[in-house]
C-alpha cells in the first residue's frame, strides 16, 4: 500500500469518526439528551442546546478535524495558505480538547452508554488519530510564522466570544472559563495557562 493510500484511508476513518460522534449528538440534544461535552442533562430549549453545543471548544476542534481530514483524503499532499492555517488550528485544537479533558474535565463528566461512545469519539479517538496521523503521513512541514500567527485568531475570538456570551447570558461551556464562579482575574490564569499550553 502506497503512503497516499494509507493517509487516505487514516484520515477517512477519522472523518468517519469525527461524522458519526457529531451525527449521534446532535440526534441526542435533539432528544432532550446529554450533551457530552459537559454531562449536563438540563432540557433548555432546542435552540439553547444547539448554541451550546457549537460553542464548546471541543466541538469546534473536531469540525476543523473533519475538514482538513476530509480535504486530506481527497489530496494528502494538501497545501495552501488557508489550509495551512486550518489544519495547524485543528492539531492545536485537538490537542488542547483531549489535555484538558483528560486533566481537568474527566473528573467532572461522566457518561454511559451511546454517550459514552460520542464522548471517546470527541475527546479520545479524534484527538490520538489526528496527531498520530500527522506524525505518521504529514504533510509537513507545513507550519511557518505567518501559519503559526494566523493560526491563533480563532481560539482567541474564541475565548472573547465565550467571555463576551457568558456575561450576557449566565452560561460558560467550561467551568475554568466560568468568570461569574471564579472572577476575571482567575479565568485570565487559566486562559494563559491554556495559551503557554498551545504554544
Amino acid at each position: 500500500m502506497s503512503r497516499a493510500t494509507a493517509s487516505r484511508l487514516w484520515h477517512a476513518v477519522l472523518a468517519a469518526i469525527v461524522i458519526a460522534s457529531l451525527v449521534a449528538q446532535i440526534a441526542l440534544l435533539f432528544e432532550g439528551g446529554v450533551d457530552v461535552n459537559s454531562g449536563d442533562a438540563s432540557r433548555p430549549d432546542v435552540a439553547t442546546r444547539f448554541v451550546r453545543f457549537f460553542s464548546f471548544f471541543t466541538v469546534e476542534s473536531n469540525l476543523l478535524v473533519l475538514a482538513a481530514s476530509i480535504a486530506l483524503v481527497i489530496d494528502p499532499e494538501r497545501d495552501g495558505a488557508w489550509f495551512r492555517i486550518v489544519r495547524l488550528d485543528a492539531l492545536l485544537g485537538i490537542a488542547i480538547t483531549w489535555i484538558v479533558f483528560a486533566l481537568v474535565l474527566s473528573k467532572i463528566v461522566h457518561t454511559e452508554g451511546l454517550a459514552a461512545w460520542i464522548n471517546f469519539g470527541f475527546h479520545d479517538a479524534s484527538p490520538v488519530l489526528a496527531l498520530a496521523g500527522w506524525l505518521l503521513f504529514g504533510p509537513r512541514p507545513r507550519i511557518d510564522a505567518r501559519t503559526l500567527a494566523l493560526a491563533f485568531v480563532w481560539p482567541v475570538a474564541w475565548i472573547v466570544y465565550t467571555l463576551v456570551r457568558g456575561a450576557l447570558v449566565g452560561w460558560y461551556p467550561y467551568p475554568f472559563l466560568d468568570a461569574a464562579a471564579l472572577g476575571y482575574a482567575k479565568v485570565l490564569v487559566n486562559v494563559v495557562g491554556v495559551i503557554v499550553l498551545a504554544l
